[in-house]
């Protein structure tokens, strides 16, 4: 009997069943099996390394003409293929997802970030199982899989450790290893992260060299030497995906000290440096003309002298981080290349999952959390030159001024967010795989988008499509494999009309041209007045004569907009973005938009040992009278460490032990401790241990009273003197027991904060007749709260 084709197109791919004598003894001469097979891809499959890079602009990397030096993307491009025409979706999540199913970012649920998804089938941010990863179909094919880094594509009701795992790397993700963090951003010094579905801690203190961003490459270049000297014969795909360089900016201060003077003339300046090396390289046309700076984004020049130094410094900071973490893609790279894996191993490098963020302010901000509480009016020049010498290091969250988010985008329109613009999507890619392509330094400038990654991959390993998954028929794949491109730069381009949309920010592109429509601003998270959707202004380009979309020819050919228009309609209709949905304020609440919820009620009792619970996982105390009640057993030696803490050293609580006496922190935004400690020491036994919070009432963020009771009996009290209406940690949860990540207070570290006697559980109470704060949440402060988790 001859070896039949392996059938890839259903899967897993069935057993097959036995054929053939079935002998009744095994001893008879005609008993034969075949070995058992090992499942395996094609021959010659290759490895692959997906490098994706978070809020990265297309003028910011060195291989691209930009200001911070990447020299390891410039190393794969010099024997690779540069993409100058790679588009993204504008946001983080909406990007992921497309990129790991190969679909429209509407397609598969992901019209925005989880944090504001609603029960629209294009925003729920729940995957179909109709569109299974890619890292599952490759795995069900015989691929080792691992994913590294951030992972923003899971529901926020299933962030918990209740799970659900589903829409987790691991668990319905396709990939059997997970080394990373759940959610839009990270401390980088104090992460809070997961392996697997596991939280894990660092074994390091940033004082020790810790780093999120070595540590996940040491455990990416661990496991795939695990893999190559255990299953040899087995390839891998690995997704590498670094926080970085999405705010926060954190970095080692002598890789941003690499750049000292080097922005001191201002970010306009650093936009037209920009756009002479862009064209040196080759990356854009000699003929293109660099864009204008909008009347929003302010003039270098006009910007305050005191603020300067500030300014300057946040661009230091950020182009540190962008070479630190190219460093750290060097070190994976030099590993692949000691195992003699990195000629057959299929490398993309995204430079950015977006454009580069205006979300910082005007301004700029050293601790991203207080413009999300409302409270940017007390980062004064004073304030941040106070400052200056901290941003980047640990006690910092910062994120850079809106003018040099525009000047990382150079040279197009708008930044991350601004879907209509090519500020907004166009992210400089490299393909590298020497085994597969033959020209080495190249550029491709045919158009390709997200969704076209998935289908290049299927393509290069010899694989089909799947037509059905765990037993559900796949809808289509919507993107086009890139192969074509590999070894013919005059090839004709294949992906020829993509629809865009984010927040109302929408274009599409058909054969060239574009027709695009701004509807909101980034940076204006609250109080912009934005038109009707009828009522936006749509511009027209033809990007095949005017490459960064620089001249409108709308009024000059309103039948040629109109009929882009026309194909934007139908392609929105296909790809689930209608209903269009503008109101953040509404998305937020969950009851509005149709989004579960965890918590419910005026209680919620917590054990010991629970831990890493995000805000959206734990009762909200914020602007209201609430009460914290432990039920705790204090060791003879006397009662050390945290009984309870939410949030970090950016803001956040605790009650805790100190010295043998209760104590009660309120860390104000990083900015102010207020601290309440008992008047006895706590006798050796169990012990009721309770804070109260009555809260002063009158608005939002207002300060309270905290009294600390022992038994019932009071034995402290003191003033709060304001507290955080919104968001105390986008990352850094809550943890009964202990404080992981970076601690709440200042009376303790990060390590070796556990309680010393036993925490048998708390509870978190509400005060039903100071609820009527909620209803003081105004629809602009509750925006904050979404865009503090992006």
């Amino acid at each position: 009997m001859t070896d039949q084709p392996i059938q890839r197109d259903i899967l897993p791919i069935p057993d097959r069943p036995r054929t053939g004598l079935i002998t009744y003894d095994a001893k008879d001469p005609d008993t034969k099996f075949p070995p058992i097979a090992q499942l395996r891809p094609p021959p010659h499959a290759p490895n692959i390394l997906i490098i994706l890079l978070d809020d990265v602009g297309f003028g910011a990397s060195s291989a691209f003409g930009g200001p911070c030096q990447t020299p390891n993307a410039e190393r794969l491009a010099g024997r690779g293929l540069k993409y100058n025409r790679f588009h993204t979706t504008a946001l983080c999540s909406p990007t992921r997802q497309a990129l790991l199913t190969g679909r429209n970012h509407h397609s598969v649920g992901m019209g925005g970030i989880t944090e504001i998804a609603s029960g629209a089938p294009g925003y729920s941010s729940v995957l179909p199982n109709t569109a299974s990863p890619i890292a599952r179909t490759l795995k069900l094919n015989g691929y080792a899989t691992a994913q590294f880094g951030k992972c923003h594509e899971v529901p926020v009701w299933e962030t918990s450790p209740a799970g659900p795992f589903d829409a987790w790397p691991t668990g319905g993700g396709g990939f059997e290893y997970f080394y990373g963090f759940i959610g839009g951003e990270a401390h980088q010094w104090y992460p809070s992260l997961y392996e697997g579905t596991t939280p894990v801690e660092p074994e390091m203190t940033p004082e020790e060299g810790y780093h999120f961003m070595a540590d996940m490459t040491d455990k990416a270049i661990a496991w795939v030497g695990q893999q190559k000297v255990l299953v040899p014969d087995k390839p891998f795909f690995m997704y590498f995906a670094p926080g970085a360089a999405h705010a926060p900016h954190h970095v080692p201060q002598e890789w941003a000290d690499k750049y000292k003077g080097r922005f001191d003339a201002g970010w306009d300046n650093v936009r037209e440096e920009t756009f002479a090396r862009q064209k040196a390289l080759g990356v854009i046309p000699q003929d293109c003309e660099l864009t204008a700076r909008h009347k929003e984004i302010p003039a270098w020049d006009d910007m305050p002298d005191e603020l300067k130094p500030v300014l300057r410094r946040q661009m230091e900071v950020y182009a540190g981080f962008l070479e630190y973490a190219d460093h750290h893609v060097g070190r994976l790279l030099d590993s692949l290349e000691r195992l003699h894996l990195l000629d057959d191993t299929l490398v993309y490098y995204i430079i950015g999952d977006n454009g580069a963020s205006a979300e910082g302010t005007l301004n700029g901000t050293y601790n991203e959390m207080i413009n999300f509480n409302g409270a940017a009016a007390i980062e004064t020049p004073e304030f941040l030159n106070a400052r200056i010498d901290k941003l980047g290091g640990p006690d910092s969250y910062n994120h850079y001024a809106v003018g040099w988010a525009h000047a990382m985008d150079t040279p197009y329109q708008w930044t991350k967010q601004v879907a209509s613009h090519w500020g907004g999507t166009r992210n400089g890619t490299i393909i590298h795989w020497p085994s597969g392509i033959k020209g080495q330094g190249e550029i491709r400038t045919q158009f390709h988008h997200v969704i076209d990654v998935a289908a290049t991959l299927l393509e290069a390993a010899g694989l089909p499509e799947p037509l059905s998954v765990n037993g559900v028929q796949q809808k289509p794949i919507e993107g086009v494999s890139m192969l074509y491109s590999f070894n013919d730069a005059a090839a004709p381009e294949r992906h020829e009309t993509q629809y865009f949309e984010m927040f109302g920010n929408r274009g599409i592109y058909h054969k060239g041209w574009t027709a695009v429509t701004r509807h909101k601003t980034p940076w204006l998270l609250i109080g912009e007045k934005t038109p009707a959707f009828d009522d936006d202004v749509w511009e027209l380009y033809d990007t095949s004569k005017d490459w960064t979309q620089a001249r409108d020819l709308s009024k000059e050919m309103p039948e040629k907009l109109h009929e882009l228009q026309r194909l934007w309609l139908i392609e929105a209709v296909r790809y689930n973005v209608l209903p269009m949905d503008d109101d953040l304020a509404r998305r937020l609440n969950p009851d509005l938009a149709g989004r579960p919820v965890l918590i419910k009620g005026n209680t919620q009792l917590l054990f010991g040992g629970m831990g890493r619970l995000s805000e959206n996982s734990v009762l909200n105390i914020k602007n209201k009278s609430h009460a914290v009640t432990a039920e705790i057993t204090v060791p003879p030696t006397g009662a050390e460490g945290v009984i309870i803490a939410q949030g970090g050293n950016i803001g956040g609580w605790a009650l805790y032990a100190k010295g043998g006496k209760l104590k009660y922190c309120y860390n104000l935004l990083g900015v102010q401790y207020f601290y309440v400690e008992a008047d006895s020491v706590l006798s050796p036994g169990d012990h009721q241990v309770r804070m109260e919070f009555a809260y002063d009432g009158g608005g939002l963020g207002k300060g309270g009273t905290v009294t600390l009771y022992v038994g019932g009996k009071r034995v402290g009290t003191g003033k709060v003197a304001a507290t955080a209406p919104m968001v105390f940690s986008a990352d850094d949860g809550c943890d009964v027991g202990r404080d992981t990540g970076s601690p709440a207070s200042q009376d303790y570290g990060p390590h070796g904060n556990a309680f010393n006697g036993v925490v048998k559980g708390v509870e978190l109470s509400i005060d039903t007749a100071a609820e009527e704060a909620d209803h003081l949440v105004s629809p602009e402060d509750a925006v904050r709260i979404a865009m503090a988790r992006q």
